[in-house]
């Protein structure tokens, strides 16, 4: 027997169309433009995060999509809400993570006459978003917003931007709402099997990379069972090492700024690079030197889930479009005909460990390597670790081992901010599971209004601070290319563990790594939002980079 739909607002049909798609949380900063959602999301359930500043709001959204592979949910209102959010729409395109952000519009009277707060959506977010689509019809809100959780997961993941007319969410219709979507995986073409398995069999130095989205833990394990099947060293792509184990034999380590040198030279001496899932962008490819362009003597294979990413920048061997769960029982269905010799992959695993294990020394009482070995041997397995753009993190790329899937949140675009909001995003999804941001002075600093958030709903996330009183990876660059004339680097910063103490939560000054282990395990026990302020010599650039070397190195 039908049902007839009964009379709802925009904004009730908006909001029944998240529940129908399964959206538990959102983040937004609240607006007049939408405050029909906002009426109309009381007592339904979502979870709604109130951030200070919609970058944050955004980025919380995007570590969503992350954590759970269906896009993250953000509502911010019009105009420089709507450009303050543009930060996350970022970092989800550049990111390939599925994220919807509803945005407040001027009422449909009034376009196109620059109206208060009034945007060209698409004009704005055309470049960075998937789809940009405004809805001028409440009847259609839930064909579009189906649409949208399609776009945003489909293919390559990635933001789509939804603009809401203010009286649009007022109006009254009869709408039956959508069904739940869920992704089409794509599956290898006819042949692709047997090509792979022939270029397989025929390399001696095969190599492969794993990064991009749409991975479960199922897949990551045909892709790694393929490798030791076949005797292949596999490294993560930049900031991908989460999704892999850091403790598996074949892992080689991860192709991050600061990558191992012999983990570079490894990928060059191989003669079949399998590229699975990553784009191989400008960080992962090393400034574009890991690999020929467009091609060379290496055999390429190249997995997407866009065929549009295959043969961009290196054309391949042989292209797959194939989304990991998609092609996961092809891998599952390969064999080598004789066991392979693993010589490749322990040299390539003892370069990896040689690298990785006993931290260096950096200059002042401070030695940040100590501390991450510490949080490495410490820490649960399950534990997730945030981080922003900035140098102190690699000393997390180097030192620190990710041995469970999914618990490493970070921006391939390189978004300053991003670790914190993300770090409160992962908390309040796993409150169950310890969660900590690695974050730089500089970096927090872009998002630091958010630690009142944490207070306002109690989220214990800890942040562990690393403070140089600069911008460390621009005055790298800086005293590389022109040594000793610092130009807008140098920072004043507040006492960060009074700042926390300050909004209700918990702060402490560490000053060396003995002293971190108890002030962790304090924090830990506080239950409540927590900045460790780690005070770091300024000469302490990167676990391998120094002021005075870098002057040295110049001059």
């Amino acid at each position: 027997m039908s049902v007839t739909p009964k009379d709802r607002t925009g904004a009730r049909v908006l909001v029944d169309q998240l529940l129908a798609q399964g959206v538990e949380r959102a983040s937004c900063v609240p607006g007049e433009s939408y405050l029909s959602v906002l009426d109309a999301l009381i007592g339904s359930g979502v979870d709604m995060i109130t951030c200070r500043q919609e970058g944050g709001a955004s980025m919380m959204a995007e570590a969503w999509g992350k954590l759970s592979g269906r896009p993250g949910i953000c509502f911010v209102t019009r105009g420089p809400g709507a450009t303050n959010a543009a930060a996350g729409v970022h970092v989800a395109a550049q990111d390939s993570t599925p994220m919807i952000l509803f945005v407040g519009q001027v009422a449909r009277g009034m376009k196109h006459r620059e109206a208060f707060q009034e945007l060209d959506y698409g004009a704005v977010f055309g470049t960075m978003a998937k789809w940009v689509v405004e809805i001028d019809d409440a009847a259609r809100i839930p064909e579009l917003v189906a649409r949208a959780f399609r776009v945003a997961m489909q293919g390559r993941p990635g933001p789509v931007v939804i603009a809401l007319p203010e009286d649009m969410l007022d109006d009254v219709v009869q709408v039956a709402d959508a069904p739940r979507v869920e992704p089409v995986e794509t599956a290898p073409a006819a042949g692709d099997a047997a090509a792979l398995a022939e270029l397989l069999a025929g390399a001696e130095r095969p190599f492969a990379i794993f990064g991009g989205s749409r991975w479960d833990e199922a897949a990551v394990a045909s892709f790694t069972g393929l490798c030791e099947r076949y005797a292949i060293p596999f490294a993560a792509s930049f900031r991908r090492a989460g999704m892999v184990p850091a403790q598996h034999p074949n892992y080689a380590g991860d192709l991050s700024l600061g990558a191992n040198p012999a983990l570079v030279k490894a990928i060059g001496e191989a003669d079949l690079v399998l590229v699975m899932g990553s784009r191989m962008s400008e960080i992962s490819s090393q400034s574009y030197t890991l690999l020929p362009i467009p091609s060379g003597a290496q055999k390429l294979v190249h997995v997407h889930a866009d065929p549009d990413e295959i043969g961009r920048v290196y054309q391949p061997a042989l292209g797959i479009s194939a989304t990991p769960k998609g092609i996961a029982p092809v891998l599952d269905g390969l064999s080598p005909e004789a066991p392979r010799q693993g010589e490749w992959v322990s040299a390539a695993r003892a370069a990896y460990l040689d690298w990785s294990e006993e931290p260096r020394e950096n200059p002042g009482a401070l030695q940040m390597g100590k501390v991450l070995t510490w949080m490495r041997d410490a820490l649960p397995d399950d534990a997730i670790l945030t981080n922003g753009a900035g140098n102190f993190a690699v000393w997390l790329n180097r030192y620190y081992r990710f041995t469970q899937f999914n618990t490493h949140l970070a921006p391939t675009s390189g978004s300053m901010g991003y670790g914190f909001p993300a770090g409160i995003a992962a908390q309040r999804a796993r409150p169950d599971q310890v969660v900590v941001n690695l974050a730089g002075d500089g970096d927090f600093m872009m998002t630091s209004q958010e630690f009142a958030t944490c207070a306002h709903h109690g989220i214990p996330l800890i942040v562990v601070l690393v403070d140089n009183g600069m911008y460390g990876t621009i005055r790298m660059h800086q005293e590389r290319e022109f040594p000793e004339r610092v130009s807008s680097t140098s920072l004043t910063n507040p006492d960060f563990a009074a700042l926390a103490e300050a909004h209700g939560g918990f702060g402490q000054r560490v000053e060396t790594a003995e002293d971190f282990p108890a002030a962790f395990e304090a924090a830990r026990a506080s239950g409540k939002p927590a900045i460790l302020h780690l005070i770091l010599d300024p000469e302490a650039l990167s676990p391998t980079a120094t002021i005075a070397g870098l002057r040295a190195r110049k001059g």
